[in-house]
């Protein structure tokens, strides 16, 4: 069993997460806001669908595989930073409009919404990082089954993470409808995001190699 400080840590550590715009909020929000809530909420099931590859392969023990071998993990780490560096320019370079006011999408079957959704959180580094390096720092040995205790805590992540992408889901139109009436909110959020994408990208690469029980 895991202990409250472990819980109520991996909770914290999915909500800041989860709340840095990333590919997972940038694809929902702009599923939602040109094919409406249904589409969104489709979407949200293929990330969902995402998270739970993630977790089976964090019980597996996929992080020990990153310590036995640390510089596939050092390579894990310098495409993800690189990556959020470039969705930080995305967000700041001229001419780039915010989260919430997307460029307009084709209409896309059910099928192809879960699947995007899902192959958008597989290839979110975000997500790699958090299972990979965080997610097995909370792991105690000495509380019982290791496996067990990372798919509690994948559990509590992924409850956090769905529950702020519905929200984002749901009121992604009337975001974007306060957004449009006020210029200047539009860039400053676009302007955040993209420091916080910045100093994620920072973050992650200057992070030490993931800590295994």
């Amino acid at each position: 069993m895991i202990s409250l400080s472990a819980f109520l840590g991996i909770a914290a550590v999915a909500l800041g997460m989860v709340l840095t715009p990333g590919p997972n909020m940038i694809y929902l929000v702009s599923r939602s806001v040109t094919q409406g809530r249904r589409a969104g909420l489709i979407s949200l099931a293929g990330v969902a669908a995402g998270f739970v590859v993630y977790l089976v392969a964090a019980a597996a023990g996929i992080a020990a595989v990153f310590a036995v071998v640390p510089a596939a993990y050092t390579a894990l780490k310098l495409v993800g930073a690189a990556y959020l560096l470039w969705l930080a320019w995305q967000a700041v370079r001229p001419g780039a409009g915010p989260v919430f006011a997307p460029g307009r999408l084709p209409v896309d079957a059910p099928r192809r919404l879960f699947t995007m959704g899902l192959v958008t959180n597989l290839l979110n580094p975000k997500i790699a990082i958090l299972y990979v390096s965080l997610l097995p720092q909370f792991v105690d040995p000495s509380r019982g089954n290791v496996a067990v205790q990372s798919l509690l805590l994948g559990l509590t992540q992924i409850v956090v993470a769905l529950s702020v992408n519905g929200m984002f889901v749901l009121s992604a139109g009337q975001v974007a409808a306060f957004l449009g009436d006020r210029p200047m909110w539009a860039r400053v959020q676009r302007y955040l995001m993209g420091t916080v994408l910045g100093g994620l990208a920072v973050r992650v690469a200057t992070d030490r190699a993931p800590v295994t029980g």
